[in-house]
């Protein structure tokens, strides 16, 4: 995680995104570990709400065999995929 200590209401958040589905954690553990901290506002506000969703529409999203009618929910899942798809892709 950054170095920015979370709010109380943040601890939540980040509680909650610890879903137990392989599949799910593979992309929101790592946005939640480098990203959510330092996201602007809006990004967090669309994360609270990606949250909100069951796992099994969560996995439909994430496969892209579904898309969330909120777009910010849609482009957040876009930039969490991007994102751990170029952490796969980085030489270590």
């Amino acid at each position: 995680m950054s170095d920015i200590e979370p709010t109380l209401e943040q601890r939540r958040i980040i509680y909650q995104a610890r879903r137990g589905l392989k599949e799910l954690d593979y992309y929101i553990d790592p946005y939640v570990k480098a990203h959510y901290l330092t996201a602007p506002e809006a990004e967090q506000a669309a994360f609270v709400r990606l949250l909100a969703h069951e796992d099994p529409d969560l996995l439909l999203f994430f496969l892209g065999q579904e898309r969330p009618e909120d777009e910010a929910v849609a482009a957040l899942i876009e930039r969490m995929k991007q994102l751990k798809h170029t952490e796969s892709n980085t030489p270590t």
